[in-house]
This record gives structure tokens, C-alpha cells and sequence, in this order.
């Protein structure tokens, strides 16, 4: 490896491409790692250079040289500025990657941050829509070409219960009518086949229509991509949040919608009526079933109301 100097930019340049992880992984530990050398007094307190480099110019001896009471000391610190447990937790995350990075290659032979934990978050349950908003939000008739594109990616993310970067990287070979499945790449480059709902194919079929009519151009990057804007080009994440929070709008719902509001109702709605946590873990594409299990708190949440509702003695005079 390159002197100590150069360790901050080999690290993020092998996490972008050797490990695959997604351009706002890379900054935001870029930007985890710039936090710690302009805390510790280093020189780096630049602004940031392009994906694979670092303007962390404190990553040779200052932060290889660092130990467990200095770093327990930064991370009081940023606590003492305000940051959110959550946000602690993502940065010491970041830091313990990149010092265990350091071990293996033998630049260090203690990794500082053993035994540092962030304080404890308060654990809270993603936002669910109720079955009856749910098909507020989808059964609608679209009035033109963009609302059947819209619909049918809508369709898409309650159905298969796909996050927004698998839907926006969506191409046309990847769903397949005829045994009703789509195949989705998720985090780490993983791909994975979830079930397509009737309703979903049908609106995709609708959308497909209405795209054999719009201008693409063969040689165009976005030829093969499923969901495409009025100029032939692959939507972007942004527009399709865009697009939903319009429809949403524009239904009555009265509530902020997003993508991983659909993503997490596919999720509550499948255990609630199938009570198959694994099965619920494959569809969503989660390494670990622990991720899963906050879906079995809505659960809950949901046969709280239930009993509220229809329990003689649980009715409040």
C-alpha cells in the first residue's frame, strides 16, 4: 500500500469498487472520516474531491495514531454539538470500517474504536399506509401517458415491495409476465426475484403500451430502462419521489407518501396476513432477520386496534 497519507483514498476507492457500495456510502464516509480529522486538529479541512479521493489529509499518522480515549473524546463531542443518536451511530459505524480496513492491511495493530458505543436511539416504527389509504392511492384511473407510468411504478413498489434505487435501475428484461416475477439488483449488487401482483401487471402492461410510443433512442443509455420521463430519459430517484408525493397529493390522502412508505405497507400488509417472517425477509432483501422484525411491532400495532375496536372490555365508556 501507498505511505499512511494515502490510506483515506484507497479505503473509499475500494469501498466504491471493490466492495460496490453505493456513491452516497462513499460520501457519507468521506464525509465521516473529514469530521474526525477536523476534530482532532488535522490539516483536513478542505472541502471534498471526487468519488475514490479523500481531502482527508489528516488519514496518515494523525488518524492511524489515534486511540480509544481520543476517539471516545470526538465522539462526546459531536454528541455535546447536538448530533442525533442515529447519526452517531452511522458515523462510529463509518470509523470502525475504516480502522478494521487499517488492521488488515497491518497500518495499525489495535483498532481504537473497540469497545466505543453510540448512545442508545429510540427505536422507532416506520410509517405504514392502512389497506383502505392504500388502495386510495392505487385505484385511480390515469389520464394520460405520464400517469400510467406513474401508476404503474406505484403498483410496483406496493406489490413487490422494491426500494427506490431498485426501481429507478429497473430495465425492461427485468420483469417477467409470464411467471409473474421481477428481478430487482438491491444493495451490495445483489439481485433477488419477488413476486409481481395481478394489479402491478396490469399496470405495467398499460405503461409498456404508452412507452412503445415515446421517443428513445436506441443507442441511448435509458433504451433499456422501464420507466423513462417525456424525454426519453431513465427517471431519476428525485423525480419519482417527486411524482409520488403529486399523487398522493392529488388523491386526498392528506399525508406525506414516499417510496419506502410503499415499500414498508408491502411489508406490514404480507405479515399481517401470512404471518411468514422469513418469507417477508426474502421479498425484502434483508441480510438480517433482526431488520425484518420491526415489521412484527406494526403487526402488533395493527391487532391492538383490532382488539380496541372489537373487544367488549377494551371499549372505553
Amino acid at each position: 500500500m501507498n505511505a499512511p497519507r494515502q490510506a483515506a483514498a484507497d479505503f473509499l476507492a475500494d469501498l466504491a469498487y471493490q466492495r460496490a457500495a453505493s456513491p452516497h456510502t462513499v460520501a457519507a464516509y468521506r464525509r465521516d472520516l473529514q469530521k474526525l480529522a477536523d476534530l482532532i486538529g488535522g490539516e483536513g479541512k478542505g472541502k471534498a474531491k471526487g468519488e475514490g479521493q479523500a481531502d482527508v489529509k489528516a488519514d496518515g499518522s494523525e488518524l492511524a495514531g489515534l486511540d480509544n480515549v481520543q476517539l471516545r473524546r470526538v465522539l462526546m463531542q459531536l454528541h455535546g454539538q447536538g448530533l442525533s443518536a442515529r447519526s452517531l451511530a452511522r458515523t462510529l459505524s463509518a470509523w470502525r470500517t475504516y480502522y478494521r480496513w487499517l488492521a488488515k492491511r497491518g497500518v495499525i495493530t489495535t483498532n481504537p474504536c473497540a469497545g466505543l458505543r453510540a448512545p442508545r436511539q429510540p427505536r422507532t416504527l416506520p410509517k405504514a399506509l392502512s389497506v383502505d389509504q392504500t388502495a386510495a392511492l392505487l385505484e385511480v384511473a390515469a389520464e394520460d401517458e405520464l400517469e400510467s407510468r406513474d401508476l404503474a411504478m406505484f403498483e410496483l413498489f406496493y406489490s413487490s415491495g422494491l426500494r427506490l434505487a431498485e426501481l429507478a435501475s429497473l430495465d425492461l428484461g427485468g420483469v417477467d409476465f409470464a411467471s409473474g416475477t421481477v428481478t430487482v439488483t438491491g444493495k451490495r449488487q445483489k439481485t433477488r426475484t419477488v413476486p409481481l401482483g395481478a394489479k402491478a401487471a396490469t399496470a405495467l402492461h398499460d405503461w409498456l403500451a404508452e412507452r412503445s410510443g415515446m421517443a428513445v433512442a436506441p443507442q441511448s443509455p435509458a433504451a433499456q430502462a422501464l420507466f423513462i420521463g417525456r424525454r426519453g430519459t431513465r427517471l431519476a430517484g428525485r423525480s419519482i419521489e417527486r411524482r409520488l408525493e403529486r399523487w398522493a397529493t392529488k388523491q386526498g390522502l392528506g399525508l406525506h407518501v414516499h417510496p419506502h412508505m410503499l415499500r414498508h405497507s408491502f411489508a406490514s400488509h404480507v405479515l399481517q396476513s401470512s404471518g411468514d417472517l422469513r418469507a417477508v425477509q426474502e421479498m425484502l432483501g434483508h441480510a438480517n432477520i433482526a431488520t425484518t422484525q420491526i415489521y412484527t411491532h406494526l403487526d402488533f400495532q395493527h391487532l391492538a386496534k383490532v382488539y380496541d375496536v372489537a373487544h367488549p372490555r377494551a371499549r372505553k365508556k
